[in-house]
């Protein structure tokens, strides 16, 4: 098999495979035989390619050979069919009237129904709309390939049994639809951007499907500010992956990083999404958020970030969206703009939070400041801390290194005082 065909299968895979499955299912109103179809269609590739030659249209030589298998299946077992349980595709309540009715926002909305648990969400859409296999969405989910099977199971049985509907919402429910499958996304891509456990930093696959899951449905919905403001906050983040890692793989704070190996197409593409997302009033949280990290990747220094707009824009993130992990980054901010003894007093009425108990970035926050302070001993006791919280491999090399730092300032100055009593 040439590398040509591969290579050309799987990129069919990575751009195709949403609209082809969404477009099957709409068919044969069983998600289960639709994937199946979806798989036959693309592991047929594989194996014909080779002798007619790769496609002009890729996408569209996969649909028909999905839905012709599909029709197979149907017509063969159309008497048991009859009998099962099927998808909801009432085509007369079939979505909007203005462009939305796509295969795609079908699939994204079913597998986000609230019907559904978020885990279940989250699992449909990496495994259903993403297309990661059920391995790589057991370990994003941190548990066994046999659990997840399970879990995936149950969600498209639930789709099924409790009739939820394969549509596009209709438009007096569809904003509200439309954050629940927001959250998805960004859920994806935050949990991609640091993973929690694991040798590596991020993982790619996740960041990447978070990013075209937001990118079809701006496709899908370009005049949604909400989708705008996270497409633009994913891609501002995401633009300065490549300067995360040093070298020799060390975590690269914000200050430390080479600002020349970010992306700045993606840094354009954000600031001009931001921008048209920042006009509506008022604004969503994913639009400030998108500010914040405009304001970073605008400033051509760690030293000319402008942290008074950052806090502003943090007082406002907090009136759309109260959160503790929000305080917490505005009284980091704080501590950036006003001083570490700032910081640090920001950030303690944090510490009675009860969901940021367990949160190693507050103790982290709070070990840097008092690091600043020459506070040694109490620091190395908040870097303990994060590391109890922390199960990244990345993170935890670096939290080690700077605990070690300050247990030798703090025994330094143990040994001073000592020698001059």
């Amino acid at each position: 098999m040439s590398a040509e065909v591969v290579a050309a299968v799987a990129q069919a895979h990575r751009r195709d495979w949403a609209q082809l499955l969404a477009a099957t299912a709409r068919l044969t109103r069983d998600l289960d035989l639709a994937e199946e179809c979806t798989q036959d269609a693309y592991a047929q590739a594989l194996r014909v390619w080779p002798q007619i030659g790769i496609p002009d249209r890729p996408g569209a030589w996969l649909t028909t050979t999905a839905r012709n298998r599909a029709l197979d299946v149907l017509r063969r077992e159309s008497a048991l069919r009859r009998a099962l349980p099927q998808l909801v595709t009432d085509q007369s309540v079939s979505g909007p009237e203005d462009g939305l009715d796509d295969d795609r926002l079908r699939l994204v909305f079913t597998c986000c129904h609230p019907a559904l648990s978020r885990d279940a969400q989250v699992a449909l859409t990496l495994r259903l709309v993403c297309g990661l296999s059920t391995a790589e969405v057991a370990r994003a989910f941190l548990v066994p390939e046999p659990t997840m099977a399970a879990r995936i199971t149950r969600a498209k049985k639930k789709i099924t049994t409790a009739r939820i509907p394969y549509r596009v919402p209709s438009p007096d429910h569809l904003a509200g639809r439309v954050s629940a499958v927001l959250e998805v996304v960004h859920l994806i891509f935050t949990t991609g951007h640091t993973a929690p456990s694991g040798a590596h930093l991020v993982r790619r696959d996740l960041v990447d499907s978070a990013i075209n899951l937001a990118r079809m449905l701006h496709l899908l919905m370009p005049t949604d500010t909400e989708i705008s403001g996270l497409l633009a906050l994913l891609l501002l983040i995401h633009a300065r992956d490549d300067s995360r890692l040093s070298a020799s793989g060390r975590l690269q704070l914000l200050s430390e990083q080479d600002r020349g190996r970010w992306d700045t197409r993606l840094i354009s593409e954000g600031v001009a999404l931001v921008t048209v997302a920042l006009r509506r009033r008022p604004p969503t949280r994913y639009a400030v958020e998108a500010a914040i990290a405009a304001v970073h990747a605008e400033a051509p220094t760690w030293q000319d970030t402008d942290w008074t707009e950052i806090v502003g824009l943090y007082d406002v993130l907090l009136q759309l969206w109260p959160s503790p992990v929000v305080e917490l980054n505005r009284a980091v901010a704080v501590g950036l703009r006003d001083g570490p003894q700032a910081g640090l007093d920001a950030l303690t009425p944090l510490l009675a939070e009860p969901v940021l108990a367990t949160y190693g970035y507050l103790s982290a926050a709070r070990g840097d400041f008092l690091r600043q302070l020459n506070r040694w001993a109490p620091a190395a006791d908040a870097y303990q801390e994060a590391l109890a919280h922390t199960d990244n491999t990345v993170e935890r090399a670096f939290l080690s290194e700077r605990l070690g730092d300050v247990q030798r300032q703090a025994s330094a100055t143990i040994t001073f005082e000592e020698a001059y009593r």
